[in-house]
């Protein structure tokens, strides 16, 4: 499968995340330790958002593996974005090539995925005829991932993030069982239009992929006073991640099964049930 990061909040170097830390995403992208696959070395990509608030995101994205795309650590030291995606890639079965590389972008917003719909060949028509036709031709890889994507574009993704999301994942398990595949579905996603984050974790079977949600700001600088640079982060800054960046005790937090969470949060709840339509 794949792992990937989602960040918001102050401004931030891209390589902050991507490679400073214990067990960053490129440090995952060769030790993953909650995968599928150790290695995920078939693409990657980078989306990130402009602190001018130009709502157009930018993306960056290569097949080769991450661990030593010398233009990728570049980009990354000379980035700061206060919103960006990164992914790393395993493919499950489609080309390795850079249009089947996430994140995926349409307008404002941005998309990535870990997981897989199974028996993806046998489902992929019928689930591309339920794309809008207007939006069909932007479809430009072979991934499930993608088709997803747009699939909740054409359900309403600029009204209503959850519900679209929602009515993708009912689409797709009873365009499964309609062929006879038991657990059509694994995701854990990320979708973003630039000014707030949403990420999903779910599955037919009922084990997901992992995935993980940092603690409040203002949470990790009461246990962590010590640490220099939370005490430069706004009190809005999270992530969420398939693994956890490091191992200090009350940062990461489980998602818990058919569950969805946005940042920023509300005050009563991290998170939300998530039940597809």
């Amino acid at each position: 499968m794949c792992r990937w990061l989602a960040y918001l909040g102050s401004p931030m170097l891209l390589d902050a995340l991507l490679y400073r830390p214990e067990h960053s995403l490129i440090n995952q992208s060769l030790h993953a330790r909650m995968g599928v696959e150790s290695t995920n070395g078939d693409g990657f990509g980078i989306g990130w958002y402009s602190a001018d608030g130009d709502g157009t995101p930018a993306i960056f994205r290569d097949i080769g593996p991450a661990w030593n795309n010398r233009n990728l650590q570049e980009l990354s030291a000379h980035v700061r974005s206060p919103l960006f995606f990164a992914h790393v890639r395993a493919s499950t079965g489609s080309a390795i090539q850079q249009t089947n590389c996430h994140p995926f972008r349409h307008g404002r917003w941005l998309w990535m995925h870990n997981g897989a719909i199974a028996d993806f060949h046998r489902l992929q028509r019928d689930l591309c005829m339920a794309v809008d036709p207007a939006l069909f031709p932007s479809i430009e890889g072979s991934t499930d991932s993608e088709v997803m994507f747009y699939l909740a574009v054409t359900f309403g993704l600029d009204q209503d993030v959850p519900g679209a999301v929602a009515r993708m994942a009912g689409l797709v398990e009873r365009t499964g069982k309609e062929h006879g595949v038991a657990d059509p579905l694994q995701m854990t996603v990320a979708v973003s239009d630039g000014q707030r984050v949403w990420a999903f974790r779910y599955s037919s079977q009922g084990r997901s992929r992992s995935l993980f949600y940092s603690s409040r700001a203002e949470t990790v600088r009461h246990l962590y006073p010590e640490v220099p640079y939370l005490k430069e982060v706004s009190d809005e800054t999270r992530m969420v991640v398939s693994e956890p960046l490091g191992n200090l005790p009350g940062v990461w937090n489980e998602l818990p099964e058919a569950s969805y969470t946005v940042i920023p949060s509300g005050p009563d709840t991290d998170y939300l049930p998530f039940i597809p339509e």
